[in-house]
């Protein structure tokens, strides 16, 4: 099949999304489906205002249409909400051309943390966006309720997975956790507002908090906490052994849909201590972890787990079944339409 993706989230950046497109993209691949990515490198762009290492692109419909007849796509996946998404949403309405959205982010929760802007009037946005896909993909089922009382009931799961070879209990720890005192309790992700790492900083557990990453709120967070320990930005191997290294992983985030990096921990028998929301709520079970509305009583009972339940768990989430997922969501398709058909008089961008 060959399958337009559309995404404002994309490459330099570094997050659950971006990561989540590589990993499905790769696989769909490797089955001998043809991936067209439509992301902001392939256009003039501004960076986003507070958050400068997410471009905007400046593409409309027009822009994004004549990329998309040129790979005349079978299916067409819209990922985010972005400028390039509605370009996209337009271009496929105005030519009847069936798609599928994915809700990877609490779009409301995320920007009523950074503007004055109440949910409810971010919901009115998400339901216009969404509403007229024919499958919207989330990773959970809590998301698919939540997505269901606001009147979108298209909804099937697209879930995350794991990469066994390079995230796994046997790792050495990260030469970093030499000499810091234990228990290391460790986070992973952007350091940004709608993350709540402040929480995570502001528990008073012993040992050493480790922050990983990077983000617009890195610096303040270095200033106000000098107690903590900020390496920046891990990858691959390194990131692999800081998860492993740690004696619990904390994720004090209640904004976000999935949490890759809590089944990443997991697979790694790191415990996971988290709030008890859509999430977290959904992965952490099976003694893996603890889930408590008080953080520091959630990180005490999950130093308290043990390691082999996490690895365990961790163990179930693979990313070749998430893409089995993905292409079931593309199932509404009646048959495969010649390419050629895109080219047709009527479908001018």
């Amino acid at each position: 099949m060959r399958i337009a993706i559309v995404t404002d989230a994309w490459e330099p950046q570094v997050n659950g999304v971006v990561r989540t497109l590589q990993a499905t993209i790769a696989e769909l691949r490797a089955q001998g489906h043809v991936v067209e990515v439509i992301s902001p490198d392939l256009f003039r762009s501004i960076p986003c205002p507070t958050y400068g290492e997410i471009r905007l692109a400046l593409a409309g419909k027009r822009a994004v249409g004549r990329r998309i007849r040129a790979f005349a796509p079978q299916a067409i996946h819209i990922s985010t909400e972005g400028p390039l998404g509605l370009a996209a949403r337009r271009w496929c309405l105005d030519h009847d051309f069936p798609f599928t959205t994915a809700y990877h982010t609490r779009f409301p929760e995320y920007v009523a943390a950074r503007l004055p802007v109440s949910p409810g009037r971010v919901w009115r946005f998400i339901r216009w966006f969404h509403h007229p896909a024919r499958h919207i993909m989330v990773a959970t089922r809590s998301l698919q309720r939540e997505l269901v009382a606001h009147g979108l009931d298209r909804t099937m799961l697209w879930e995350r997975g794991v990469d066994p070879r390079l995230f796994r209990p046997d790792r050495a720890p990260h030469p970093l956790f030499a000499g810091l005192a234990r228990p290391i309790q460790l986070y992973v992700g952007r350091v940004a507002i709608e993350k709540n790492i402040a929480a995570f900083l502001a528990t008073t557990q012993p040992g050493t908090r480790v922050v990983v990453g990077d983000g617009p709120a890195l610096a303040d967070l270095r200033m106000r906490h000098p107690d903590a320990v900020f390496p920046g930005k891990l990858g691959g191997e390194a990131l692999a052994s800081a998860y492993a290294g740690a004696d619990v992983f904390v994720f004090p985030s209640r904004t976000d849909t999935f949490g890759l990096v809590v089944i990443e921990a997991l697979a790694c028998g790191t415990p996971v201590a988290a709030y008890p929301v859509p999430g977290p709520g959904d992965i952490v079970r099976d003694g893996a972890g603890a889930l408590d509305e008080d953080l520091n009583a959630a990180i005490s009972r999950a130093l308290t787990c043990r390691r082999e339940d996490a690895a365990a768990l961790g163990a179930r989430y693979g990313w070749t079944s998430c893409t089995a997922q993905f292409l079931k969501a593309l199932t509404f398709i009646p048959r495969d339409p010649e390419p050629s058909a895109l080219a047709a008089p009527g479908l001018a961008a």
